[in-house]
């Protein structure tokens, strides 16, 4: 098993470095000067001469790459153009947030998602298969920012039960396990939580259907094994697959909640990339996209390690 993770360590290696060239790369080719959102409109030749050497844009990509990675290796994603303050600080309070909810609508997603899938590959073409077939549909498929303003209009604005933005009272942007501001993250981790929960569905239904049309479980039950034993037989073997398709939609919440924490103003790294993309903030979109980028491939890496320990066939393979 040691081994297994030491090789998987030198896998990602190469597919991390790769990720930050890539991370570099893409906004450097973005058009227009990141600079010009912080100098003044009457900046001389000379100021502007000093600013860019200030941001190191004045050396060769490559050097620049080079001192980027440098610098990053040391914990240092330099500083935000906007507001000066360090990247690093903006980026790991944002990521706490986004993390937080993230992780919320994955367990409402694994759970429901886990149960609809269960029922569905159970009792396959009967009218529980149907309606959650159709639940599961209906979530990969609704944009998940406009059912965001859906929940918002009928859940804040006409009904006036939730908090419509925010992390917490008085626009905190810490968010705590309290009373207080648990009614804030509802909104935000119900709409993140559709996706998931459709994927799963539907991922876990034909896993399931498939377990059950195989030999072993029909020998199972000739034996005189009963449902219940069956069910942990087939718990057993989705497990892995379960385990991975929740690792990676974990991921992709992380990465991917651009639009639904700009929908409910939550205070994440997504909030934090819209708000960096139209600032032209290059250290700050660099420092946020490359977080989220190792934190994916991170977890990947946590999957595999995870599943092999559950699964034997992975480890014999």
């Amino acid at each position: 098993m040691l081994l297994y993770i030491l090789k998987r360590i030198v896998y990602v290696t190469p597919v991390a470095l790769g990720v930050s060239v890539i991370c570099f790369l893409l906004v450097h080719l973005a058009p227009g000067d990141p600079l010009t959102s912080v100098m003044p409109i009457d900046a001389t030749a000379e100021q502007q001469a000093e600013m860019r050497a200030a941001y190191g844009f004045d050396r060769p990509l490559i050097v620049q790459y080079f001192l980027w990675l440098w610098k990053v290796l040391h914990a240092d994603l330099g500083n935000s153009i906007a507001t000066g303050r360090p990247v690093l600080t903006e980026v790991s309070r944002a990521v706490v947030n986004s993390l937080i909810l993230a992780a919320v609508a994955t367990l409402i997603g694994f759970t429901f998602g886990t149960l609809f899938g269960f029922v569905a590959g159970y009792f396959r073409n009967s009218p529980l298969d149907k309606i959650a077939s159709a639940i599961s549909v209906f979530g990969v498929s609704v944009p998940h920012y406009w059912l965001g303003m859906v929940l918002v209009i009928i859940f804040s604005v006409q009904l006036n039960w939730l908090p419509s933005t925010g992390a917490g009272p008085g626009g905190s942007s810490n968010w705590r396990p309290d009373a207080d501001h648990l009614r804030y993250i509802i909104l935000p981790a119900i709409t993140m939580s559709v996706i998931p929960t459709g994927i799963i569905a539907r991922t876990l239904r034909a896993l399931v259907a498939d377990i059950l049309s195989q030999e072993f479980v029909q020998a199972l039950r000739a034996k005189g094994l009963g449902e219940w034993g069956v069910f942990k037989h087939v718990v057993t073997n989705a497990a892995p697959t379960a385990l991975a398709v929740m690792g990676l939609q974990l991921g992709y919440l992380l990465g991917g909640s651009i639009l639904i924490e700009t929908v409910f103003a939550w205070p994440g790294t997504g909030f934090l990339l819209n708000a960096a993309i139209f600032q032209r903030d290059l250290p700050l979109l660099q420092g946020t996209i490359l977080v989220l980028a190792m934190f994916f491939v991170g977890l990947n890496l946590i999957v595999d390690v995870l599943q092999t320990a559950l699964d034997p066939r992975i480890q014999r393979g």
